[in-house]
């Protein structure tokens, strides 16, 4: 019967290549900031994900400086729907290293595009990428499948 997802299924689905939106909450009586990001996830770890690439330093890592929180949603677009949502505290933040990067990357693209696209960054003479880190509190999940995991 489809309903939440077990802490080992939404677990593995958060661990799985999605793309997360990342909602941060606004400032200046503007609303909460939503963002595509790339990411990376290991069961039962923390969330690492970089921002302010290409020497754009970017609202959304202002607004996660000052709320010091965020929520990331992944989903499934096709039948049977899936999504997870985790809220946390970001625990780190500090400058992104290559390997880092390559890591996220390697998620999202083949490894030799992953290797290029980071090589492409930090040849970027204001380069300044931050790496983030989250420690998952709160979860929220659903799975339509008949038998969910």
């Amino acid at each position: 019967m489809p309903g939440p997802m077990s802490t080992t299924g939404r677990e593995a689905f958060l661990a799985s290549s999605h793309v997360a939106i990342l909602s941060v909450a606004g400032a200046d009586g503007r609303p909460p900031l939503a963002s595509p990001v790339f990411y990376h996830y290991e069961p039962g770890g923390d969330l690492t994900f970089f921002t302010n690439t290409l020497g754009r330093k970017t609202r959304k890592a202002d607004l996660i400086e000052a709320a010091g929180a965020l929520t990331m949603t992944v989903q499934t677009e096709e039948m049977p729907y899936k999504y997870v949502t985790v809220e946390g505290a970001v625990v780190s933040t500090g400058p992104a290293t290559p390997d880092e990067m390559k890591k996220i990357a390697q998620r999202y693209m083949p490894v030799e595009y992953a290797e290029g696209f980071v090589q492409n960054e930090f040849a970027h003479p204001d380069s300044a990428p931050m790496l983030y880190t989250v420690r998952p509190a709160k979860w929220f999940s659903s799975d339509l499948s008949p038998d969910p995991a």
